[in-house]
C-alpha cells in the first residue's frame, strides 16, 4: 500500500515537473501581444480609440527577437509606445543600445517614452535616448495631447517623485503614469492619476503554474503577488497595469509568458 502510494506522489510529481518543462521550453518562448481596452469617462472624446504599446524588461533578448517584435508592433497601428524600462542587463551596455534601436525602429504617431529600470542605474539615459529619438521621463511629464498627460518617474534610485512628474497635469487631464517598479504606487500619493502602468515583476519569471511563489521573498517587491502581474490597485485605489515584460533575466521563464501590451483607449 505505501509503495502504491508512493508511486503516485512520485508519478504527480514527474508529471507536474513536466508539464512546467514543456510549458518553459514552448509557449514561455513566445511573446504573447496582450490587446486590453481600457474605458474612462476622463479620457478625451476626440481620442476615442487611440492606441499604446507597451514594452519593458527587455534585458538580453537577441536580436531576431527583438526584430520580430518590432515587426508585429509596427502591425499594431500604435500612436505611441511607452517603454518600461530594464534594457540592460547587468553591466553590459550593448544589450541597451541594440534593444533601443531596435525599439527605435517602432512606428508611431505620437513618439516613444520611457523610464528608468533597476537594471539601467549605470547608464546615462537621459543623454542616451534622445540619441534615438526616444523621450526619457524622470521624475517628469508632458502633454502628448490635449487632454492626454503622461508623466514618468524614476526607479527608486535616484529617488522617484510622482508628485513632480504630474505637476503640469491640468484639470481635467487624462493623467497616464509610467513607472518600473509597481511599489512606488504604494509609497507614494498617486491621487489625481488615471492609469498607471509598471514592470519589474516579470510576473514571477518562474511560477507554479502562474502562483508568483518567488515574489515572496521579498527582494524584488514589498507586497508579494499583488503586483506579480496583470490588474492591481495603488494605495489610492488607481488602476494599476503591470506587464509581466518581454525579457528574462537570469533564468528561464515558467509559466510567465512574455507579453507585450497595448491599450485601445475609449471615452466612457
Amino acid at each position: 500500500m505505501r509503495r502504491k502510494i508512493l508511486r503516485s506522489v512520485c508519478a504527480v510529481v514527474f508529471a507536474i515537473g513536466l508539464i512546467h518543462m514543456v510549458h518553459m521550453l514552448t509557449l514561455d518562448r513566445i511573446v504573447q501581444y496582450k490587446e486590453i481596452v481600457f474605458y474612462s469617462e476622463n479620457w478625451p472624446q476626440e481620442l476615442d480609440g487611440y492606441r499604446m504599446g507597451f514594452v519593458a524588461d527587455t534585458h538580453r533578448l537577441p536580436e531576431d527577437d527583438l526584430q520580430e517584435i518590432i515587426t508585429e508592433l509596427n502591425d499594431r497601428n500604435l500612436d505611441i509606445l511607452l517603454l518600461g524600462g530594464d534594457y540592460s542587463f547587468r553591466t553590459r551596455k550593448h544589450y541597451m543600445m541594440a534593444t533601443l534601436t531596435a525599439l527605435s525602429q517602432v512606428e508611431t504617431t505620437d513618439g516613444i517614452f520611457g523610464v528608468g529600470g533597476n537594471h539601467d542605474r549605470r547608464f546615462p539615459l537621459a543623454e542616451i535616448m534622445p540619441k534615438f529619438g526616444i523621450t526619457f521621463l524622470q521624475n517628469t511629464g508632458l502633454q502628448v495631447r490635449d487632454g492626454f498627460f503622461l508623466g514618468g518617474v524614476s526607479d527608486f534610485n535616484p529617488w522617484p517623485c510622482v508628485a513632480s512628474a504630474t505637476e503640469d497635469a491640468q484639470s481635467g487631464d487624462f493623467t497616464l503614469l509610467l513607472m518600473h517598479n509597481p511599489d512606488i504606487s504604494m509609497e507614494q500619493d498617486t491621487v489625481g492619476t488615471d492609469l498607471i502602468l509598471a514592470a519589474h515583476t516579470h510576473g514571477g519569471q518562474i511560477t507554479f503554474f502562474g502562483w508568483a511563489f518567488y515574489l515572496h521573498r521579498g527582494s524584488i517587491t514589498h507586497h508579494g503577488t499583488r503586483f506579480a502581474y496583470g490588474w492591481a490597485r495603488s494605495q489610492d485605489d488607481v488602476p494599476v497595469y503591470v506587464t509581466r515584460g518581454i525579457g528574462r533575466y537570469s533564468v528561464p521563464r515558467v509559466f510567465a509568458r512574455p507579453q507585450a501590451v497595448i491599450f485601445t483607449m475609449r471615452a466612457k
